[in-house]
């Protein structure tokens, strides 16, 4: 099955209001249920398009400095 989640996710949500698409991201990030994250991506992906060059530089400054003080177990099992 062919499943188109770009246009899933922002049909969902273009007509939502600043409040509510705050709480929306608010939301997603506090469950932290995988299922969440393509959303969040998509999401993520509007605001990147639609960001100046200055705007997408920042961006990318605060995740390197982000995640250098995040502390997560790893993600494979370990054998």
């Amino acid at each position: 099955m062919n499943f188109n989640v770009r246009g899933a996710v922002i049909h969902n949500i273009q007509n939502l209001n600043n409040q509510d698409l705050q709480n929306l991201v608010q939301d997603s990030i506090q469950q932290g249920e995988e299922k969440l994250l393509p959303g969040l991506g998509v999401i993520f992906e509007v605001i990147w398009k639609n960001s100046p060059p200055q705007e997408q530089t920042h961006m990318i400054q605060t995740l390197q400095q982000s995640l250098s003080k995040v502390s997560t177990p790893s993600p494979l099992p370990k054998i």
